[in-house]
């Protein structure tokens, strides 16, 4: 068959000449990056998979790599650090479970970054195991009344829409009786409380709902799906977490060879440390270049969770290397003075990475999307096929 009649050739031909069109009419040097994110929605660059007007495409997922390369080589900014929990998995839940008018209403702003979002599923009763929210919600006319408290929530203080699992129905099994929606966070009777970290700062939040109203448009799916959405979502969160399918020797692995290279002294025992986990590192990369070639549109399969557990565990043990070849300075931290960033970020001031901030933050990596225990479980019955841990009653 012609290449010229190859759907994928096609597609990808698209794809090229979309992207030749925002760098050569907003190129990210002259551009303000609002300005650049909005023509790159209007073209169907912010998520390539995703229907035509919701900002993509309706081209293969795959192709999603190529844009992200194309854009990253040309400069131009990324959003996200600013919205990471609305890029890598609001997005794809309302693109695969919300109405047309409500996917019309919330994807843009989110992809601008002037609406920020959290996710409200974790409980002080319900960590890992998500499906024993108790955060209940009745319905009244229109609306729905909510009360209960989630915890964990990243950048809830900054945050416009959050995504809301709740339970809705006390009388079936716990996956079954529960609902999702999009919460506006500025509602009345929703409280936002920092939970202070080892880093100083209080990402995290604990969030307290009282009779708070959501109107029944903001659900997602219909009341008792909201395992089946929340599936979404999750797998979305650790495929975002595990990391994209980076260039050889970027993120948290290029720093660290940044940083050996910059020492005026050199042991051969740190190098040796630094060429194992380059090792580990190249093979995390190449982990994640065949899982994103595996995933569809829609809700992504168990390999997320692979590459999140690999990632989280070897961003400690890098991060654990720049402290220790740093000496005494790695140990010298800027200030503990409690702040609620506007982003996740561990840079200093003047764009420098703040590396015993990274050690410190990193020990978060192995919790946050679900534990690397959890993940452990994941791989082994969903992946492995083996038989499931006995459940204590």
């Amino acid at each position: 068959m012609a290449q010229d009649s190859d759907p994928y050739s096609r597609e990808r031909d698209l794809v090229e000449s979309q992207i030749e069109n925002l760098l050569q009419n907003f190129h990210p040097g002259t551009t303000n990056d609002r300005e650049f994110w909005s023509l790159q929605y209007d073209l169907g660059l912010a998520w390539v998979h995703f229907a035509r007007g919701f900002g993509g495409l309706g081209v293969s997922p795959s192709l999603g790599e190529l844009v992200a390369t194309r854009l990253a080589q040309a400069g131009a900014p990324s959003n996200f650090i600013l919205n990471p929990i609305g890029i890598g998995m609001g997005a794809p839940t309302v693109m695969a479970h919300a109405s047309t008018e409500l996917s019309q209403r919330l994807l843009k702003p989110l992809f601008l970054c002037d609406e920020i979002w959290c996710q409200l599923f974790s409980e002080p009763g319900a960590g890992s195991d998500v499906a024993s929210v108790i955060t209940g919600a009745y319905r009244d006319g229109d609306e729905w009344v909510i009360n209960g408290q989630k915890v964990w929530t990243t950048l809830a203080h900054a945050s416009k829409w959050g995504m809301l699992l709740v339970r809705t129905d006390t009388g079936v099994s716990k996956h079954k009786g529960l609902t999702y929606f999009i919460l506006n966070m500025q509602a009345k009777g929703v409280e936002i409380r920092p939970l202070r970290q080892i880093t100083g700062e209080a990402e995290f939040n604990e969030v307290y709902l009282t009779d708070v109203r959501i109107p029944d448009g903001h659900r997602l799916g219909d009341p008792g799906d909201g395992w089946k959405i929340a599936l979404t979502t999750l797998m979305n969160e650790r495929v975002s977490l595990s990391g994209t399918a980076a260039e050889r020797e970027s993120g948290s692995i290029g720093e660290a060879v940044h940083l050996w290279k910059s020492l005026p002294e050199k042991s051969s025992h740190d190098r040796d440390r630094l060429a194992r986990l380059w090792i580990e590192a190249e093979v995390s990369r190449l982990v994640n270049i065949r899982a994103s070639q595996l995933r569809l549109a829609g809700t992504p399969g168990p390999e997320g969770s692979v590459g999140k557990l690999i990632s989280a565990e070897l961003n400690k043990k890098i991060y654990n290397f720049c402290v220790d070849i740093l000496g005494p300075g790695g140990i010298t931290y800027s200030s503990y003075e409690m702040s609620r960033p506007a982003s996740i970020k561990i840079e200093r001031e003047d764009g420098t990475r703040d590396f015993p901030k990274a050690f410190l933050r990193s020990r978060a990596n192995s919790i946050e999307g679900g534990t690397s225990e959890i993940m452990k479980n994941i791989i082994g019955e969903r992946v492995l096929g083996l038989p499931r841990e006995p459940t204590v009653k």
